[in-house]
């Protein structure tokens, strides 16, 4: 169904994009980010000198996804200790920049706590910078590593579950490069099924109000060359009901320590229908999106987002006469005044996912001992 009305693309580039970098020009570091809110119009970097600098990029979505935020909130304290700021008002600012997603926080306390220690054992000022410096990219590493192991792990469940292969795959949001340090999480499984020959179909959410799926996940498909077909969000149970979806891949921002899973919102109403048509639901996510601090999905703190997002037109960044560039189309869709709810996150529970892929191994099913089990054999997790 709908075949003829997708994209599959001869682009055979290489998929990885470059969507964080340090660099050290004469006039000191920086952080250098891939504005995500140009794309699909335009590749336009951001420059980062400060962490101020890098808490306005995420909170307005210029670098978004929960492992990137991590190695982003790495490289911000760092970037602070570098350049003489005050290193733990940065953490504390970067930190609470997005609420929900685990992973910032994490990776702003490896390199916090890698600055501490390298000052407690006397080194100097410069000495500590270092350190928090190393340990941004070690994380950054560590990233790029767990989504290759995550995408081996996810396409060996997926032959489990669909011995019969032609996978049509439902994904949500956006979980590749542009969040990673390597390919991604649940779009790297679906990647790796492409290369591997055995994907038929990636069916791309939209993902409304600002639409990560439509601008971001199809533009990475598109570079790979992956067999891939838009929709709106709300046509999703049409394509269930139909029989064209074989299993549901997305990503997370927080795993609870009972299992429960935070992505972005609209994850739910996907796993609600997947248990209702027997298709699994399948959850990709590194160790550090996994808190076992927090014990439940009513636990979670879902981040809140302005209701100009629901009630106007959000388009990329376009120039604007005179004013360079500047956020959004402000179209209005609503008569003004319109109040709108607007949550970034939904929690979808346990027994509604079939099984959570990490880089250590598959919980299926998933169950807080089986889940404490995998984060227990991971390096990284120790470590944070």
């Amino acid at each position: 169904m709908a075949d003829q009305y997708a994209y599959s693309g001869d682009d055979k580039r290489p998929t990885e994009i470059p969507a964080i970098r340090w660099e050290e020009p004469p006039e000191g570091p920086v952080l250098v980010l891939l504005d995500q809110t140009r794309l699909p119009a335009e590749e336009v970097e951001l420059v980062c000198t400060d962490a101020p600098a890098l808490v306005a990029a995420i909170r307005s979505l210029a670098v978004r996804g929960a492992p990137l935020l991590g190695i982003a909130g790495a490289y911000g304290v760092a970037l602070a200790a570098v350049r003489g700021f005050d290193v733990d008002e940065a953490a504390a600012a970067l930190s609470s920049a997005r609420p929900t997603a685990v992973n910032l926080a994490v990776g702003v306390r490896r390199a916090q706590a890698a600055h501490e220690a390298a000052l407690a054992e006397g080194g100097g000022v410069r000495q500590a910078a270092a350190a928090a410096l190393a340990a941004a990219r070690q994380l950054h590493r560590e990233d790029a590593e767990a989504s290759a192991r995550m995408a081996e792990h996810g396409l060996a469940l997926l032959d489990e579950l669909l011995p019969a292969g032609g996978h049509r795959i439902l994904t949500h949001c956006n979980t590749g490069s542009l969040v990673s340090g390597g390919e991604g999480t649940a779009f790297a499984v679906a990647l790796a099924a492409h290369r591997a020959g055995r994907l038929r179909r990636l069916w791309v959410d939209e993902t409304r109000p600002l639409l990560q799926g439509a601008r971001l996940t199809a533009y990475e498909a598109a570079r790979s060359g992956m067999a891939y077909t838009l929709l709106t969000d709300n046509a999703a149970g049409s394509l269930f009901a139909a029989g064209e979806v074989d299993a549901v891949l997305i990503g997370a921002d927080r795993i609870t320590a009972d299992g429960s899973v935070a992505n972005k919102v609209g994850s739910y109403p996907l796993a609600v229908l997947a248990r209702y048509h027997h298709v699994p639901f399948i959850v990709v996510a590194p160790v550090t999106t996994v808190d076992l601090d927090t014990p439940d999905g009513a636990s979670v703190e879902v981040e809140q987002r302005a209701g100009h997002e629901v009630t106007e037109l959000v388009a990329p960044q376009v120039p604007v006469a005179g004013a360079g560039s500047e956020a959004g189309g402000g179209i209005p869709v609503a008569p003004l005044g319109t109040t709108a709810y607007n949550p970034a996150f939904d929690v979808t529970p346990s027994e509604l996912v079939t099984a959570i892929v990490t880089e250590e191994g598959v919980v299926s099913p998933v169950t807080a001992e089986a889940l404490a089990e995998v984060c227990a054999r991971s390096p990284r997790a120790a470590a944070d």
